[in-house]
């Protein structure tokens, strides 16, 4: 038993509310349970309970066990001064306000279905593997899910919100720097990602803009500062480089201490930091103002076409400095443009739209409507239950679904846990 199960027959109310009474036999009807509060404070705000006739408009905490009342220091934090109900599954002390009175006490566990607890019980069998509800996960009804779906996908980008706000501040509120930094990262992609967002973050914007007149001289700037330029070669292409970022590190007093250095393991050779470093410097050579050309980019096509770079034209047959390679140019695939899309233009394009007080919303989905799912094997394993992934949005929710709610045993605060429930109670 865990407090989420409590919270739930709370919430919609699934208890028997004909005829029931306070732990001291007062009679109790519920005329409004409250909206339930996921954050700290009392479980539920703004109740209407009606004890022995008495309206009483307050919050409702709900508990295990009553003791845990004492037990979580409730008694000394005035959050809990306007608590009007305490629900509990076991009664074993009455709690007290600061002025003596009692704090009426409702145990839930004498009114509450066994068919409830049966399904509770079901869902948090530990014979599942992957999620609680894998075994009726297929029979949950396509429109809660696409609903939920939708909903959790909105959840994930103001989780990445945080991230590009608190860049936003250390850019001094520059929304080109924050773009900078945030492609950055992305052209990273997951094992490089830290380090060439510490790269990004290592350079001053003004200093890239600078740079972006003369395309050697920015891939210079970022190979550089990636501590790739380093040592000596034969190459010709390497020491003209090297030249060149030698002479920026002296004009501009860079530093590069704190810069992560990328990784060439497990990387196939399109993906090399050589060449990722080298596409994004021609991406800032060759687009300016490209913060508001993102902005402006309503339609799929257009931030294809913004991104449609390809790398050096040394690196058509290089991957490393002085090791020849076949002849092929490195432009960004298709593929790469939607991991860009997905993961730094629209939940930028999201935060830029709130700061502006817009709801992009219906633009978003539109655009992640248009994008093939991801492939990863949260996604594989969740369509193996149920094909629901087609587009990007709804892989995306599915990794929020997976991460923030299954994987916590979130499956009474998550619609289609609910769904579950309510479908086996009416059996």
């Amino acid at each position: 038993m865990n407090e989420d199960f409590l919270h739930y027959l709370w919430k919609f109310q699934k208890f028997d509310t004909s005829k029931f009474y306070t732990s001291t036999n007062e009679k109790l009807h519920i005329v409004n349970q409250g909206s339930h509060n996921f954050n700290s404070g009392p479980d539920f705000f703004n109740a209407q309970i009606e004890i022995d006739n008495q309206l009483w408009a307050g919050n409702v905490e709900i508990h295990i066990k009553s003791s845990d009342w004492y037990a979580h220091n409730h008694e000394l934090d005035p959050a809990y001064d306007n608590v009007i109900l305490h629900v509990v599954w076991i009664h074993d002390v009455e709690v007290h306000r600061k002025d003596g009175s009692v704090i009426p006490t409702f145990v839930i566990k004498n009114h509450t279905p066994k068919s409830a607890i049966t399904q509770y019980q079901k869902l948090f069998s530990k014979s599942k593997k992957w999620i609680n509800c894998e075994n009726d996960f297929a029979d949950v009804d396509e429109f809660v899910i696409e609903n939920w779906l939708e909903r959790l996908y909105f959840e994930r980008l103001q989780k990445k919100e945080t991230l590009i706000i608190s860049e936003l501040e250390d850019s001094q509120n520059h929304w080109e720097s924050l773009l900078f930094k945030m492609l950055c990262k992305n052209f990273g992609l997951k094992i490089n990602g830290d380090s060439f967002f510490s790269i990004g973050k290592s350079i001053n914007f003004s200093v890239v803009k600078k740079c972006s007149q003369d395309l050697e001289s920015l891939e210079a700037l970022l190979l550089g500062q990636a501590g790739m330029l380093e040592g000596d070669k034969e190459d010709q292409y390497f020491k003209a480089l090297k030249s060149k970022y030698e002479y920026l590190k002296h004009k501009f007093k860079l530093e590069n201490s704190s810069v992560i250095i990328p990784k060439y393991f497990r990387l196939r050779p399109p993906n090399f930091p050589t060449i990722r470093l080298s596409q994004l410097a021609n991406l800032y050579a060759n687009k300016t103002n490209l913060f508001s050309k993102v902005i402006a980019s309503e339609k799929l096509d257009e931030l294809y076409r913004l991104f449609d770079i390809e790398a050096s034209s040394y690196w058509n047959n290089h991957y490393n400095f002085g090791v020849p390679s076949a002849n092929r140019k490195k432009q960004i695939t298709k593929s790469f443009i939607d991991l860009l899309i997905i993961n730094t233009i629209i939940p930028i394009k999201f935060c830029y739209a709130r700061r502006e007080g817009r709801d992009a919303s219906e633009e978003i989905i539109n655009l992640t409507s248009e994008i093939a799912s991801e492939e990863n094997s949260i996604v594989k394993k969740f369509n193996s239950l149920k094909s629901i992934s087609i587009n990007a949005y709804q892989s995306q929710a599915l990794l929020q679904l997976k991460n923030e709610y299954c994987d916590k045993n979130k499956c009474l605060q998550c619609a289609i846990g609910n769904s579950i429930m309510n479908s086996e109670e009416g059996k």
